[in-house]
C-alpha cells in the first residue's frame, strides 16, 4: 500500500503567501495540499465537507483573526495547526497565545530574498507539517493537565542546611521540540527556587527564544533567560538556547560556562539536542542528568546516549504525557534512557537527583 500523504489546508489572506506555501509544500512527496482558504469563513466551509490532517494559519486576516478561528477549531473540532506568521519579537506575545490556544507550532512567514533563506524556511516548513500531523491535539479544557503553582513541598522536602556543595556544580540539561513549550513551562513552573542550572535547547525559530525566556521568568521561582555566549552557567537559572544557534556546554575550572556557535543544522535542527547533550557528556558526565522530552524526530537520542555512557543519568518523557513521541521514542530505542517518566514527574525527577547528589557528596 502506498503511503498516505499529509493532507494540508492553508488559511492565509495574501494570495501570493498561499502560493508560495503551496509550492513548498506540494514539492514534498509525502505532503499535498487540499485547499486553500483566503479567510477563516472559507475555511470553516471547507471543513464542512473534508478534514485535513494539519491547518496552516494566518493571524491577521479581514472578517475574523486567525486566532478567533483557531479557538473555535480546538472548541469544536480539535485539528493540529500551526501557525504561519511573519511576527517580530516584539509581536510575539501572540505566539504564547496561539499555544495556549492550542497550536502546535509556529513557523515564520517564508524568506525569498535568497536561495539559502528559502531553503531553510521551505525545509522547516515540512518538518513542522509532518510533526504537527502526528500530534495528539485535545479540546484545550481537557489539554493541561499539571495543577497550577504547587509550591516546592509537593515536590520534596527543603534541602538540609549546612550541607557543602559538591566541587562541580551538577547541571540539567533538556531538549524538546514539537509541544515542548507548554511542557517546559509546566516542568520550570514547578521547580523551587533552590534547584540545579539547567540549560534547555528548544526548537524554535530566531526571535522568539528571548521572548520565551521572559514570559516563563513571569511565572517560575526560577530565573529564565535567553543564553549567551560566555555567560556562566549558576544555580537557580535555566538558560535557554537562541533561536538558529546550537549552544553548548563548557568547563572553564571547575565551572560550567554556555558557548553560542554557529554552524550547519545537526539531525535537521539549529540548536541542536545532539551538540547540547554531546557537549554535557564531554564536560559534565556524571555530574549531568539529560532530560528528553515532547517532540517530532531523532534530535538528541544520540546525545543521551553518548550522557549515559559517560554516566550521566537519563530520562525521557513517556508517551502518553507527549503531544508528539518522537525524540523520546528514539531516544530509548538507542538505549540511552535511564528511566521513563510522566511530564507532571519531571520536576520532582530532578529535585530527587540534585538532591541525590548534595548527600553523595556530604558523604
Amino acid at each position: 500500500m502506498p503511503k498516505e500523504k499529509v493532507r494540508v489546508l492553508i488559511v492565509d489572506d495574501s494570495a501570493s503567501v498561499r502560493q508560495i506555501l503551496q509550492t513548498i509544500l506540494n514539492d514534498d512527496p509525502d505532503i499535498e495540499v487540499m485547499a486553500t482558504a483566503s479567510d477563516p469563513f472559507a475555511a470553516a466551509r471547507r471543513l464542512q465537507n473534508e478534514i485535513p490532517d494539519v491547518i496552516i494559519l494566518d493571524i491577521e486576516m479581514p472578517r475574523m483573526d486567525g486566532m478567533t478561528f483557531l479557538r473555535k477549531i480546538m472548541a469544536q473540532r480539535p485539528i493540529p495547526v500551526i501557525i504561519c506568521s511573519s511576527l517580530t519579537e516584539e509581536g510575539s506575545n501572540v505566539m504564547f497565545e496561539a499555544f495556549e490556544a492550542g497550536a502546535v507550532d509556529i513557523v515564520p512567514k517564508p524568506k525569498i530574498d535568497t536561495r539559502q533563506a528559502l531553503l531553510e524556511c521551505s525545509t522547516r516548513l515540512r518538518e513542522a507539517v509532518k510533526s504537527a500531523a502526528r500530534a495528539r491535539v485535545r479540546p484545550r479544557a481537557q489539554r493541561r493537565v499539571v495543577e497550577k503553582k504547587l509550591t516546592a513541598d509537593a515536590i520534596i522536602p527543603p534541602p538540609v542546611q549546612g550541607k557543602v556543595r559538591p566541587t562541580t556544580e551538577r547541571i540539567v540539561c533538556i531538549g524538546a521540540s514539537t509541544g515542548g513549550t507548554e511542557a517546559l513551562n509546566d516542568v520550570l513552573e514547578m521547580l523551587p527556587s533552590h534547584c540545579p542550572p539547567i540549560v534547555i535547547v528548544q526548537h524554535m525559530p530566531p526571535g522568539f527564544t528571548a521572548a520565551f525566556a521572559r514570559r516563563l521568568d513571569g511565572v517560575c521561582q526560577i530565573r529564565v533567560k535567553e543564553a549567551e555566549d560566555g555567560e556562566p552557567v549558576l544555580p537557580d537559572c535555566a538558560y535557554i538556547a537562541p533561536g538558529a544557534r546550537h549552544m553548548l556546554l563548557q568547563r572553564i575550572g571547575l565551572r560550567y560556562q554556555i558557548a553560542i556557535k554557529d554552524g550547519p543544522p545537526v539531525s535537521r535542527h539549529r540548536p541542536s539536542v545532539d551538540v547540547l547533550f554531546r557537549s554535557a557528556a564531554q564536560h559534565a558526565g556524571a555530574n549531568a542528568l539529560g532530560v528528553i522530552m515532547t517532540g517530532m524526530g531523532d534530535d538528541g537520542a544520540r546525545g543521551m546516549l553518548e550522557m549515559r555512557k559517560l554516566g550521566a543519568s537519563t530520562r525521557a518523557q513517556d508517551e502518553e504525557s507527549c503531544v508528539v513521541f518522537g525524540m523520546p521514542k528514539e531516544a530509548i530505542a538507542h538505549g540511552a534512557v535511564e528511566k521513563v517518566v510522566s511530564l507532571h514527574h519531571i520536576p520532582r525527577e530532578i529535585m530527587h537527583w540534585y538532591q541525590a547528589g548534595h548527600a553523595a557528596a556530604a558523604g
